[in-house]
């Protein structure tokens, strides 16, 4: 009568590979079961209480990374530059906004990708798509691009690989506050982000100098040299995910433990397909992808199958409409929502309905409408009287050119410089900054418009 992990193979797919040798997918899944998880209970509980802080107001969800993780391009600097990324971000939302911020990155697992077509043909020759560096090959030819399950494993110990690199940037002193001078990226030092986050970064230095000489100081404290850091990826490929669902010892739950977070796309959130099936059944927080598409009384739908119990933290709507197309749908949602009373965190990403392709042939995203869309995004909010929860981005530590616009004005010219993206195209860290300072202005705007009735009816 129950939920259990395999219940979702007698449901309809999409967005899976058919593998061509089932006894050798069937076999890697085996040996999944044996791994150890990459993650823990404990660690899922704490991001739900934060998550649950963010649905109230309370706290704020960064989570942004790569599109897609590569095995080509695995490395500890790669991985160290993203984390600087997504600290500096985080002391930009924190510092300038005044809020907690709960830090999720796109990392250790983000390695499938859904496409809108399965088969792509160049030169008149006809291939599977690729879907992620944990299914098959980037590189056009039979052998890359026939589904291999072999990947699975690979893709494993480069998550696990990862998250022992971050767990020691998080706790050996690497995010101590101390340090927030030395988390600025070369390439950007010229930059006027550098210089807005270089004054911010003196300001915590005054201000941890204020506070050591009170007694107060890092080594007392930990929450000022330590800091929580989350993994999240969108839960693609379910025979992975079902290898790597474990029963917690403690709760008697089921929790995946390959990441922290896991997401359903905006391609794969049917309501009586494979994927909501298998994502009802776990504890993890996990998030879902609103599109155009979705209705209110779909989204409704959602929102019963995978919060039942209307449990705040458990359920994260990350909405992706395109920056002119946010006044069209996000409202009607919002209301829905409220009316309803459900318990949910509101997120932005202002990346996926912004995806143009250039006259260079490239596929880019223009950074004013990412910008447009998160003053959008806020907008809503502040009309409905709800709270803008959080902010989901693709971007990567590399000094990349790939989405046009932003603080260097990149142009189309720009994007074959450095082109790197294995699918969709990035924020680099400049541009990531300026999302964040942005951020910070409209949190700020949103706490004060909120509590400014309470002070006019106090006088």
């Amino acid at each position: 009568m129950g939920w259990n992990k395999a219940g979702w193979r007698n449901r309809p797919r999409v967005q899976m590979p058919d593998y061509p040798d089932a006894g050798a997918l069937a076999a890697v899944e085996a040996q999944l079961t044996r791994y150890p998880p990459l993650v823990f209970a404990g660690e899922l509980r704490r991001l739900r209480d934060q998550l649950a802080a963010a649905s109230r107001g309370e706290a704020f969800l960064l989570q942004g990374g790569d599109c897609a993780e590569s095995f080509a391009e695995f490395s500890a600097d790669n991985i160290r530059d993203t984390f600087k990324v997504l600290l500096q971000m985080a002391v930009v939302l924190t510092f300038g906004a005044k809020v907690p911020v709960v830090k999720v990155g796109r990392i250790a697992g983000q390695f499938a990708k859904p496409r809108s077509a399965p088969t792509e043909t160049v030169d008149g020759v006809e291939l599977p798509s690729y879907r992620g560096d944990i299914i098959n090959g980037i590189d056009f030819d039979d052998a890359s691009r026939n589904p291999d399950p072999h990947r699975q494993l690979k893709a494993y110990r480069q998550s696990a690989a990862t998250l022992n690199l971050i767990r020691a940037f998080a706790t050996g002193g690497y995010a101590n506050l101390e340090n927030a001078h030395r988390w600025m990226l070369g390439f950007i030092k010229d930059s006027p982000q550098s210089s807005r986050y270089a004054e911010l970064a003196e300001q915590i230095t005054q201000t941890i100098d204020f506070m050591r000489a009170i007694g107060i100081n890092p080594e007392q404290h930990q929450e000022m040299r330590i800091t929580d850091f989350y993994t999240s990826h969108e839960a693609l490929l379910l025979g992975y995910e079902e290898a790597m669902t474990r029963v917690d010892s403690t709760s008697g739950g089921y929790y995946a433990t390959s990441g922290h977070m896991l997401w359903i796309g905006d391609r794969t959130r049917q309501p009586d397909h494979a994927h909501i099936e298998y994502m009802h059944g776990i504890e993890n927080p996990i998030g879902v992808k609103c599109g155009p598409s979705l209705t209110p009384d779909g989204l409704l739908q959602l929102i019963d199958a995978l919060n039942p119990k209307n449990e705040a933290g458990r359920l994260t709507l990350i909405c992706r409409f395109g920056a002119d197309k946010v006044f069209d749908h996000l409202p009607a949602l919002i209301r829905a929502v409220k009316r309803e009373g459900r318990n949910v965190v509101w997120s932005c990403d202002p990346m996926h309905g912004n995806t143009v392709k250039a006259a260079s042939g490239f596929k880019t995203r223009p950074f004013d409408q990412v910008m447009q869309e998160v003053r959008n995004f806020f907008a809503v909010h502040q009309a409905e009287g709800t709270h803008a929860g959080g902010i989901h981005l693709e971007m990567t530590g590399q000094n990349v050119t790939e989405c046009t616009g932003g603080a260097r004005a990149l142009t189309d010219a720009d994007l074959s410089d450095r082109y790197h993206t294995y699918c969709d195209p990035r924020l680099n860290a400049e541009q990531a900054l300026e999302i964040a300072f942005l951020t910070a202005q409209l949190i700020k705007h949103e706490r004060q418009g909120k509590e400014r009735p309470q002070t006019e009816a106090a006088e």
